[in-house]
């Protein structure tokens, strides 16, 4: 990243702007200036031609004279794919810089947690090094879903896990046995092996729930004791409470 007092005065700046978890209005005040002030608004793509998660979030705030930009995105394990997406992205997105427009490339949740603008950035300043790239935070979706919950996510002592993806069940086992609190992202595709681990280690009662975190489209299951075959969407996570410290915070019924 340049230093700002170094950068060329006629060449745009690349922003980093994290949306928050799904309301509009979770965004920063800070990253929503920022937003509606630059004359371009990246983002990733959806699919199917429909507009993305990214997108929905932030089209309360946008101008009709600002110009869009949607950024495709591979989720696959290819780095060799994974790195020409990426050149391919950037190579949008520079133009504008070198025209001296600033881009705002906005992404759901926070800027820095497991975003696609991490490697953005990344492989902008490795292409064009006299980039310049500064980021606004945003809310991350756990933070979103335990207040959803009302709960506190963590208190006083407790150290909190975080696993993006479950490969192996032995990774959640592991995190259990050290974490207080540990929250499981994109939890729909091994969730009945999940829950099965959790009814074995007495943990379903301390364990919920959150689809679309904040969301128009949010659910809530809190009793996981009576879903062992839930049909989960891809935005969903899993919060478990393994060992309280502070207190009992009980999951409250289903909604």
């Amino acid at each position: 990243m340049q230093n700002l007092g170094d950068r060329n005065p006629f060449r745009g700046i690349l922003y980093g702007i994290g949306a928050g978890p799904g309301d509009p209005e979770l965004i920063s005040v800070k990253g929503l200036r920022c937003l509606q002030k630059v004359p371009v608004i990246a983002f990733p793509a959806g699919v199917q031609g429909k507009p993305g998660i990214t997108q929905q979030i932030i089209e309360p705030w946008l101008r009709p004279e600002q110009m869009q930009l949607p950024l495709e995105f591979a989720f696959v394990q290819d780095q060799r794919v994974l790195k020409q997406v990426w050149q391919a992205a950037t190579q949008q997105v520079w133009p504008y810089l070198d025209r001296g427009q600033d881009v705002a490339f906005v992404s759901e949740g926070d800027i820095s947690f497991y975003s696609t603008f991490t490697y953005l950035s990344q492989t902008l300043t490795e292409l064009h090094p006299e980039a310049v790239v500064e980021t606004i935070p945003g809310i991350c979706s756990p933070m979103a879903a335990a207040a959803s919950l009302g709960i506190p996510l963590t208190v006083q002592g407790d150290r909190l896990a975080i696993i993006p993806a479950l490969h192996h069940l032995d990774d959640l086992t592991a995190a259990l046995s050290w974490a207080e609190v540990v929250v499981l992202l994109k939890v729909s595709s091994v969730y009945p092996q999940v829950w099965q681990q959790l009814k074995q280690l007495n943990l379903l009662e301390q364990s919920a729930i959150v689809v679309r975190a904040s969301s128009a489209q949010q659910v809530l299951y809190q009793n996981l004791e009576q879903l062992p075959e839930l049909e989960l969407p891809y935005f969903s996570l899993l919060i478990i409470q393994a060992k309280p410290r502070f207190g009992w915070y009980r999951f409250g019924p289903q909604t």
